[in-house]
């Protein structure tokens, strides 16, 4: 029965001793109460629960950048031509590559319990989560540094330098720790529009110790002479590591009369033939290469004698070769699964090949490329695996798809967000990341946009009384300098996107939907290699339009109905905490329910998708 409350002193001195008792542990707690509550809903599933601990989690830019940002992004003006340096991938600072690591799994061991190993985790996270932001913190300090003397401050002439994003949620490191520890040999994709954004030094270091291979992807984008460039460089820089290039889509022929009218592309997953027997290969020489022992045990008979090697040593390559579709193996999971040739038990079962990345660089869609069918989810929305998730290639060989978690580099968060690593809907400061993209590619004259004072001018007649040859000519309103916000406005306008309360034009819509096309390869662009010579390297000539690679058929400009669609699926998809826009964007939320066509519409995220031969394996 429940204790009664205390009446009197006698009864209240009773109560403390009881509770110190219950405190040294000589008397047994009182069970709590369940409390009736009122049912307001289903119970939450675990795999959702599972799902919101796997959020990412990023700082917050403040408001003051936000504000200095969005005045900067109406006065400075872009620089035009382009500059033909623009074009390289931007070198890091040497000295401040070191300072940034990923963080490891602290050592653990079997008597340790549950409890004990994730609080030593969890200490040893926060500290380097320390250390990340207090390096992070000096990188920016460094840029913002201005000259100490006594007069005004003068204006400034670039923008001030953003953080930098890296992942910040413990729940999703160990799904990396999980993966590059049950893992023989590492994939890890690189989008070869930037390599280096996704292979910073932090990344390197940390899988130092593990067979790698670098997987270049979205090559259909940045075209083979980008790619090539980049996987010379890659050979130079780290001579130990084979670089494959790969690309996961192919156009699909379309039945649909609509499609045709609109001129709407479909694509569906697909990995051409030279590319899968390039990067089969280089599996399969590193398979052999962990075969051979090592020179400490070929030198000492008596340790070559009991030596056996870390990965199973019989796997059938023309099964590997020929597996897609219909051919994929079936058996799906963990270790429990059974096996064809079971005459070691010491031998691994299977070879495990992991695939690493950040996010929206391709992980997804690589493996429905080799299998020619959906058998996991892929989506344009960055971060979408939350899990690591195993699939068996064959019988001998499983994939593990590791989710897509954001390295420790020093980048600004604009050149992340033009790689499309972070979501578009969590981007708050659309005006800097639209500042930064038309620094590298002439926005304007991909979207064939007029410039406002220019539009503003012709639509106002001048009554003004001129001297002969003083009034000014046509030509030199064309001549006025370009900003980021005027690249907005004059998009918005074009667009006829206004805000709903002030009717002004809709900049933060507009800036989303650039966004989106440069992030998703709608518009194409890639850099060039840091140390390349580009009038030996490329044929192309310079013509001041930085990074972008113009196409006969560009899609970059897509309709307002498409463009509303992929906004819609975007902030659907996304589940984590969305950064709202500033106060004064007046969003207009166009309710739309499909994904346009175009290549990325082969990452719809529909039921159809064959999920079921996925398992997530969150719990080992």
């Amino acid at each position: 029965m429940p204790r009664k409350k205390p009446t009197n002193t006698t009864q209240k001195k009773a109560s403390i001793k009881l509770k110190r008792a219950v405190k040294r542990g000589d008397v047994a707690p009182e069970p709590k109460k369940r409390v009736n509550r009122k049912h307001r809903g289903p119970p939450v599933p675990d795999a959702v629960q599972s799902s919101r601990k796997l959020q990412s989690a990023f700082v917050k830019l403040p408001v003051s950048f936000l504000e200095q940002t969005k005045v900067l992004a109406a006065t400075l003006p872009l620089t035009r031509p382009i500059p033909i340096k623009y074009r390289l991938f931007p070198f890091i600072d040497s000295d401040l590559d070191s300072t940034l690591t990923c963080p490891r799994r602290p050592k653990w061991k079997f008597e340790m319990t549950k409890i004990e190993v994730e609080r030593n985790e969890e200490g040893v996270f926060r500290k380097w989560i320390s250390q990340t932001d207090q390096a992070i913190s000096k990188w920016q300090s460094v840029a913002d540094e201005v000259p100490d003397d006594d007069g005004p401050a003068p204006d400034p002439t670039t923008m001030p330098r953003s953080t930098t994003y890296f992942e910040r949620n413990l729940e999703v490191w160990r799904q990396l720790w999980r993966v590059t520890e049950i893992s023989q040999i590492i994939l890890v994709l690189l989008d070869s529009r930037a390599p280096l954004l996704h292979y910073p030094p932090s990344l390197a270091t940390y899988l130092s110790d593990r067979r790698v291979i670098l997987v270049l992807t979205k090559v259909d984008i940045s075209g083979p002479i980008r790619a090539d460039a980049w996987t010379r460089y890659f050979n130079t820089h780290y001579p130990r590591l084979k670089v494959v290039q790969v690309e996961s889509y192919i156009e699909k022929e379309t039945t649909s009369v609509h499609q045709v009218l609109l001129g709407r592309k479909q694509h569906e997953p697909h990995l051409p033939e030279s590319f899968r027997h390039r990067l089969v290969e280089a599996i399969r020489e590193e398979h052999a290469a962990m075969l051979e022992p090592p020179e400490n045990v070929k030198s000492n008979p008596a340790r070559l004698a009991h030596w056996k090697p870390p990965v199973k040593r019989e796997v059938d390559w023309e099964r590997v070769m020929a597996a897609e579709d219909g051919k994929v193996g079936t058996f799906v999971g963990g270790p429990a699964v059974p096996h064809e040739d079971d005459a070691s038990e010491e031998e691994p079962k299977f070879l495990t090949i992991g695939l690493i990345g950040q996010p929206n660089v391709g992980k997804s869609s690589l493996l429905n490329a080799l299998f020619g069918a959906h058998k996991v989810r892929a989506s344009k929305t960055p971060g979408k695996t939350k899990h690591f998730q195993t699939l068996f290639w064959t019988p001998d060989v499983r994939l593990v798809d590791c989710p897509g978690l954001v390295m420790p580099n020093f980048v600004p968060m604009e050149m992340q967000v033009l790689s499309g690593i972070l979501p578009i809907s969590r981007v708050s400061a659309v005006p800097s990341c639209i500042h930064h993209a038309a620094e590298l590619l002439p926005l304007e004259q991909v979207y064939r946009i007029s410039h406002p004072a220019q539009i503003d001018a012709s639509s106002v007649q001048d009554k003004r009384t001129w001297r002969n040859g003083e009034r000014p000519g046509g030509s030199q309103i064309k001549q006025k300098r370009w900003t980021a916000m005027d690249v907005l406005t004059g998009y918005a306008e074009a667009k006829g996107w206004l805000t709903a309360k002030a009717g002004r034009s809709d900049i933060h819509r507009a800036g989303n939907a650039i966004l989106r096309a440069l992030a998703e390869g709608r518009i194409a662009w890639a850099f060039w290699p840091p140390d390349t010579d580009l009038e030996s390297a490329s044929d192309e000539p310079d013509e001041g339009l930085g990074i972008w690679i113009p196409r006969a058929e560009d899609d970059g400009v897509t309709s307002e109905e498409e463009e509303d669609r992929e906004a819609a699926s975007e902030e659907a998809e996304d589940e984590g905490d969305v950064e709202e826009s500033p106060p004064d964007s007046d969003e207009d939320d166009s309710a739309a329910l499909q994904v346009g066509g175009g290549r990325f519409g082969a990452l719809q995220d529909t039921e159809e998708a064959e999920t079921s031969d996925v398992e997530a394996d969150a719990s080992s």
